[in-house]
């Protein structure tokens, strides 16, 4: 019943704070200061429940700017005060971490549906299409500063942290949607002396930082279409959750799922699904179904275990929202159907199935194939690689797109031995992986979809074409 009453919680705050936003005046006269163009740090177009359109704006000014859609200008609603939040507990030892700092105040509004041409402090916004063509996925995009692993990549060399050239390639191919399956931010403890390629990189979870491992390097794709965010374990509230709720969730941010008090890490780090719309083509509607799984273990969670039973009823409110599409891609960013490789200490790679924390909360809900039957794909990161996994039974397929720049995992020769699958009872039918810096394109074309990964230079890795009930891939030759 707790869980229940979180997000009826969360559904009156919404519609509170969209009523509030639409309230606003309306100005005839528009006018936009220099100041205020100067001041905006980063604007974009975030996709939420059920379609809705917001506009996001980042600013050092101590006003939000003003929005203008089809010439009507209203000043945006204040999301987040600048603030800097006294130190919680978090992933890293406490001498390994400090306060967030945000020295910016982010803003939003709604954006109106059918809305032609809309601006923020004259900067152009990227306007959702009612049906949606093509999709940009990427994913594990941030650069990699962890204490623990004694891991600093190099964030100051464009070619061994990729991201920004990766995106510039990806905003080329003009998509509908990017959708960016989760861990932004990677810069968790200070680049150490004598580490050169990372010297002077910001380090926390603050505005600095999140600014560096994402706004800048992603600003050639948040210009170029709205996006759908999915929350990765980087963004749980131990690590960057509270720029998490602050930039990039579509719903209101709300005392107690902010993550800035540890006690209220039940409630910040288990936000409930979504779906947002692709539209209808050749009689074919299609919908994205957004899935936290931030804080999912890799093994099997216990039933004593608040958790599982928050995520048993997540599970549940997918199927119901998967019966409102013909086509449901399933997005998460621990993949279910997905493998990952760990290195031996002999050598080798050892072949590791899917979560297993989401498989049994899915065997539970769904027992004849872990997830609904109308759900047809899942798309996936936490693995630095380019997965595709397709399955001879009834299984959906998995696409893996967490090679968006971060150290990257160690490829797995291919074919692997008889017999390996992510969830036993499923078989396996192709399955190709690519530990090339890159992102996946979904194109849809009448009665099907075409997928593609890319390098990040635009070179094909490997092509699908997906049915409703099929999916044939292969590997690009070299």
């Amino acid at each position: 019943m707790k869980f229940h009453w979180i997000r009826g919680t969360a559904l009156i705050a919404s519609l509170i704070s969209l009523a509030a936003c639409n309230s606003l005046p309306r100005q005839q006269t528009i006018t936009t200061s220099n100041d205020s163009s100067k001041s905006l740090q980063a604007s974009w177009v975030v996709m939420g429940e059920q379609g809705q359109a917001f506009a996001k704006a980042i600013t050092t000014d101590s006003v939000c700017p003003v929005l203008v859609q089809d010439g009507a200008a209203q000043k945006m609603a204040v999301r987040a005060a600048a603030a800097t939040m006294p130190l919680r507990k978090t992933a890293s030892k406490p001498d390994a971490s400090k306060p967030s700092e945000f020295v910016v105040l982010t803003c939003e509004a709604p954006l109106s549906n059918g809305t032609k041409v809309a601006s923020i402090a004259g900067h152009t916004l990227p306007l959702p299409k009612a049906t949606v063509q093509k999709i940009i996925v990427v994913g594990d995009s941030g650069c990699r500063l962890k204490a623990s692993d004694n891991y600093f990549q190099p964030c100051n060399d464009g070619e061994k942290w990729a991201f920004r050239s990766m995106v510039e390639t990806a905003a080329k191919f003009k998509p509908d949607l990017v959708l960016h399956v989760g861990d932004y931010q990677y810069r968790e403890n200070p680049c150490p002396e004598g580490h050169p390629e990372c010297a002077g990189s910001p380090w926390g979870y603050g505005w600095d930082t999140w600014q560096a491992d994402f706004f800048t390097p992603a600003q050639a794709l948040l210009n170029a279409a709205p996006w759908v965010f999915v929350r990765g374990n980087h963004e749980s509230c131990t690590r960057a959750g509270q720029g998490w709720w602050r930039f990039l969730d579509p719903r209101p941010l709300q005392a107690g799922r902010d993550c800035n008090v540890d006690q209220n890490d039940l409630i910040g780090d288990y936000s409930a699904p979504y779906a947002v719309p692709l539209g209808t083509i050749a009689g074919q509607s299609a919908q994205i179904i957004v899935f936290d799984s931030s804080k999912a273990p890799n093994k099997a969670i216990s039933k004593e275990d608040a958790a599982r039973q928050i995520y048993v009823d997540q599970m549940k409110t997918v199927n119901q929202l998967a019966e409102h599409a013909d086509f449901n891609l399933f997005t998460n960013h621990h993949p279910i159907l997905g493998l990952a490789a760990e290195k031996k200490r002999s050598g080798g790679l050892d072949v590791k199935p899917g979560n297993g924390a989401l498989q049994d909360v899915l065997q539970e809900v769904n027992p004849t194939r872990l997830f609904s039957p109308k759900i047809q794909v899942a798309i996936s990161g936490h693995i630095h690689l380019f997965e595709a996994l397709t399955f001879s039974n009834d299984y959906p397929t998995q696409f893996v797109s967490g090679n968006g720049g971060s150290s990257l995992d160690t490829a797995m020769k291919t074919p692997l031995e008889e017999g390996a699958t992510p969830y036993p009872a499923a078989h396996l039918a192709h399955f190709s992986n690519s530990n090339d810096v890159g992102f996946m394109t979904m194109e849809r074309e009448q009665n099907h979809w075409k997928v593609q990964a890319w390098n990040k230079d635009g070179k094909l890795i490997t092509e699908c074409q997906m049915q409703e009930k099929s999916t044939d891939c292969h590997t690009a030759k070299k």
